[in-house]
């Protein structure tokens, strides 16, 4: 029960920032590289939130990085096969992801 409570709270904090971060995108004032900065925190924030979401894994175990181009890359351990290709489908459904790089290997003993 407490860790649903915690996986809620951190998909919900995440797609806050997420907001947040995209609403930031339209402002006239903000630099390009900080945009830029801006929307790969965002899509880095949704792909946790999604796996998190999912009770996919946990996040101390799949790391979530997004470069400037809209690449996420994933990398870290799950206990199967089957764990890496849905968090990799996940990733790719999030809007803005361009791309997914999978380093996630299967380590059973997590």
């Amino acid at each position: 029960m407490n860790r649903m409570i915690l996986a809620t709270c951190v998909a919900l904090g995440a797609l806050r920032c997420a907001g947040t971060a995209f609403a930031a995108e339209d402002a006239t004032d903000v630099g390009n590289s900080t945009r830029i900065f801006v929307q790969d925190s965002a899509i880095t924030a949704k792909v946790k939130a999604k796996l998190a979401a999912d009770h996919l894994t946990s996040l101390a175990r799949i790391h979530v990085d997004t470069d400037k181009d809209g690449v996420v890359w994933l990398t870290g351990t799950a206990k199967t096969q089957q764990a890496i290709d849905e968090a990799v489908t996940l990733a790719q459904g999030v809007e803005h992801v361009r791309s997914v790089h999978n380093d996630v290997t299967v380590r059973v003993d997590d």
